[in-house]
């Protein structure tokens, strides 16, 4: 009996014993899983934190290029933060694209994950988890020394023009090809939109672009170039000294003359303009986090204008009904600026370009002096989708205005602009400030033989303002559009003088 009832203790306490095992074992991980919770709640945006303002800046330029990646495992997704990693090469039309980790330092201790260690949703095996080696498996040898992607699939990455990429880079990782011993992934992508690295967050600005980073390929001789920035004062072939951050350029080109007007009549318009050129960006990342579209977006170009030129002799009529167009310079830039840690590459294309429309029988002399501003872009809200911008303040005065024999004549200097994002097109604008000259006559006469004549003239000054939106704004996450739609056509004319005579 005695034996009996220790035998029951005994198996009693150890069913405890068991019991208790089990109890101490769970309790042991859930320190870690509580404080795992406890971080993720902490990283995820609260209803307090959804909408972060993010600055809009200029990208710095004294640097490697600017890199941020958005985390496929991270809780806060489409959130990307700024990255160590670099955009080695990059393949637009295939989308293969090498990415390459920072070189590490002699004296750092080696890691089995030195690029996605510290990864939310990832873990890396404990020591004590890791089945011992048996001294067979060739193949764990050479897993071992294989180097880990420095991305993952469903990764997001957002760089500044990069070998391969002078437009930039907004790709999602689809597949890793290949890790090199170098550190560089090799990896396949496919274009990404805005709404994946910037998630719910709202960014607003405008960033005016550095008039030194213009490339200006000049297409008839004799136009000259100046430009002012911070540090850096240059002025004009005319000794003009420009305000900082302004682009001007000088041009003088003959026109087509008439036929049969006489040499002193020769056509022929000269002059300059003048622009201090700004990209306008937003993004309103509300109601993205839901997988629904961002609430608002702008893309756009505005800046202040200031112009000045001259038309003088009689110009030929127009061709066929088309005014006679001559372009006479395209300047190129892709400014990089900063939504908080996210680089957005912008390309900026402008032809700047004189216009003429005559009947081919009014000689002038006309000039005119023109300043303001401009805004041009597209703006995406959910109760009215994509939109165009067209907004202008101009005045003008002449400077001589010498009209002779009837006609109309209308000369423009402008600038055809393309603004898009990573290499898309996703604005085009046409600025065309103008100068309009218009003269009529009138005579009578009497049975006597005598009679009288009288004319009249004006000068006016105006702009027109025409562009499209297209479809590659849909680069923001926003639904996609069909068709072009049109910016809404802005004309404005006023009245600059006018004169009458009478013989």
């Amino acid at each position: 009996m005695h034996k009996l009832r220790r035998h029951a203790l005994v198996t009693a306490l150890s069913a405890i014993t068991v019991a208790t095992l089990l109890a101490t074992g769970c309790a042991t991980e859930s320190p870690t899983t509580t404080g795992r919770a406890a971080a993720t709640t902490a990283e995820t945006p609260g209803p307090g934190a959804a909408g972060e303002q993010l600055a809009v800046v200029s990208a710095p330029t004294d640097g490697a290029a600017p890199t941020a990646v958005a985390d496929a495992d991270a809780d806060a997704r489409g959130e990307a933060e700024k990255s160590a990693l670099k955009v080695a090469s990059y393949d637009r039309k295939s989308g293969r694209a090498v990415i390459a980790a920072p070189p590490s330092r002699p004296d750092a201790e080696p890691s089995a994950t030195p690029s996605r260690s510290d990864t939310p949703g990832t873990s890396t095996p404990d020591a004590s988890d890791t089945p011992p080696d048996s001294g067979t498996g060739s193949d764990s040898d050479s897993d071992a020394v294989k180097p880990e992607a420095a991305v993952a699939v469903g990764d997001v990455i957002a760089s500044a023009p990069a070998p391969g990429a002078p437009d930039g880079v907004l790709a999602e990782v689809t597949e890793i090809v290949d890790t090199a011993a170098d550190g560089g992934t090799t990896v396949e992508t496919e274009p990404a939109t805005l709404d994946a690295v910037l998630g719910e967050r709202e960014a607003k600005g405008t960033v005016p672009v550095d008039p030194s980073t213009l490339e200006v390929d000049p297409l008839v001789q004799g136009v000259k170039v100046s430009w002012a920035k911070t540090g850096d004062l240059t002025f004009g072939p005319e000794g003009a000294k420009l305000p900082l951050g302004s682009l001007r350029i000088d041009v003088g080109a003959a026109v087509e003359t008439a036929p049969g007007a006489p040499a002193s009549a020769a056509a022929s318009v000269e002059g300059f303009v003048q622009l201090a050129p700004e990209v306008a960006f937003s993004y309103d990342g509300s109601g993205s986090g839901t997988g629904s579209s961002p609430g608002g977006a702008f893309l756009g170009l505005t800046g202040d204008w200031a112009s000045q030129w001259s038309l003088k002799g009689r110009a030929a009529g127009s061709t066929d009904g088309k005014p006679i167009r001559i372009p006479f310079a395209e300047l190129h830039a892709d400014p990089v600026i900063q939504a908080g840690p996210v680089p957005i590459v912008v390309n900026l294309d402008l032809v700047c370009y004189f216009e003429v429309t005559a009947d081919g029988r009014v000689t002038v002399d006309v000039e005119q002096d023109l300043k303001g501003d401009f805004k041009v872009g597209g703006n995406f809200t959910w109760s009215k989708g994509w939109q165009g911008v067209s907004e202008s303040h101009m005045t003008g005065e002449p400077l001589k205005t010498t009209v002779t024999a009837v006609g109309d004549v209308k000369a423009a200097m402008g600038a055809e602009a393309t603004v898009g994002l990573y290499g898309t097109v996703g604005v085009t604008a046409d600025v065309a400030p103008y100068l309009r000259a218009e003269a009529d006559a009138t005579a009578e006469g009497s049975a006597d033989g005598t009679g009288s004549a009288s004319g009249s003239w004006a000068l006016y000054g105006g702009i027109d303002l025409t562009g499209t939106l297209n479809i590659q704004l849909s680069i923001f996450g926003t639904p996609i559009f069909q068709t072009k739609i049109p910016l809404g056509a802005l004309h404005e004319e006023w009245l600059l003088t006018k004169g009458e005579a009478k013989t």
